[in-house]
């Protein structure tokens, strides 16, 4: 047997492929689940209540699955061209960072101040992930490498910044930056909840990457130089043109994600304030096979996992690392998938 390249990759393969990726992976965790004395399918039922049975549980899991949206569609992009950014958590720290930073002390309306704030996060994640992929282009460096350091490297500096020159003086001895003026902070979407304009932001962005995908030269450039780089170039295609600005839209969506996130959320800037937004960004990339449209419902099925996980805890002692692992597992499933996917066995 071996395994041949499918000539057209059928829709019906590219919509079930992550459902059944999904399905396994529930699967396997849910014999973890069992082992610990527990009934999955109750476990999942708590899940589900943690993450859809209140009004407020629904508005915390869009309000994780925001971030996770922006830094799915990093990915997504990267991916797209064969660019492997690795490193959308440090664009989301240094994101993050740069908004709390200029935004404490930034004179400008609101309306307008707000926006201007994005625009910094985006430029301060676009300008991070551009030092990987000019090292990629002029050294040939690999860029998973740099990219997954440059996120250790920022998360120590974001670290060395709110314990010394942004520390918020009134966070009574708690390390976090100076925070946003109030004139920035983005307006709730549901009344006393967390939940924010900024998810609308996300959804918005998913369907501009949509349409620069689509339908501008930008968007067939980037789609050929990932499926073949030397036929690419024959076309008469710039690949470093075409990479590098993969690479300033990627990271401007990542650090998009830690703007929205302080001026949605935090307002100030923690070494804690990520649960993992970047690296969960590559799941969710992956299960949504690279699509934009799939990266919003893949972030909310992440979110759910994460935000229901900690009320199936409470619910039946189960340990909420087990979202971890579901999500890891979706991961690992997804990449099987997407192989029988793209492949097909001959005898």
């Amino acid at each position: 047997m071996r395994l041949e390249r499918r000539p057209h990759v059928p829709l019906h393969l590219v919509i079930i492929a992550p459902l059944i990726a999904i399905a396994v992976a529930l699967i396997l965790a849910g014999g973890l689940i069992a082992a610990a004395g527990v009934n999955p399918l109750s476990a999942y039922g708590e899940m589900l209540r943690g993450a859809f049975g209140s009004r407020l549980s629904v508005t915390e899991m869009l309000t994780r699955a925001t971030p996770l949206i922006l830094t799915g569609l990093a990915a997504a992009v990267a991916f797209r061209a064969r660019l492997w950014n690795i490193g959308a958590e440090g664009q989301f720290f240094i994101g993050a960072l740069v908004t709390a930073w200029i935004g404490h002390s930034l004179a400008l309306p609101g309306p307008i101040g707000i926006p201007v704030l994005m625009a910094m996060g985006m430029a301060a994640g676009a300008l991070l992930l551009a030092i990987p992929a000019y090292l990629r282009l002029r050294f040939s460096v690999d860029e998973v490498v740099t990219t997954l350091l440059l996120n250790f490297i920022v998360i120590l500096f974001v670290g060395m910044m709110v314990e010394g020159p942004l520390r918020d003086p009134l966070a009574f001895g708690w390390p976090s930056s100076v925070p946003v003026d109030g004139d920035f902070r983005l307006p709730d979407l549901v009344p006393r909840t967390r939940l924010h304009i900024g998810f609308l932001f996300a959804i918005a962005a998913a369907g501009v990457v949509w349409l620069v995908l689509a339908r501008t030269v930008f968007g067939a450039e980037t789609r050929a130089a990932g499926l073949n780089a030397t036929a690419a170039a024959f076309a008469g295609i710039s690949l470093p043109r075409t990479l590098m600005g993969v690479a300033l839209l990627s990271g401007a969506l990542a650090g998009l994600a830690g703007s929205v996130e302080v001026l949605g959320v935090t307002a100030g800037v923690t070494t804690t304030m990520s649960p993992g937004f970047g690296y969960a960004g590559i799941v969710v990339a992956m299960l949504a096979a690279l699509h934009p449209a799939g990266v919003v419902a893949a972030a909310i099925f992440v979110a759910t996992v994460f935000v229901g996980a900690d009320a199936m805890s409470r619910a039946s002692g189960v340990p909420s690392f087990i979202a971890d692992v579901i999500v890891a597992l979706c991961l690992l499933t997804m990449l099987v998938a997407l192989m029988f996917t793209t492949y097909r066995i001959q005898r």
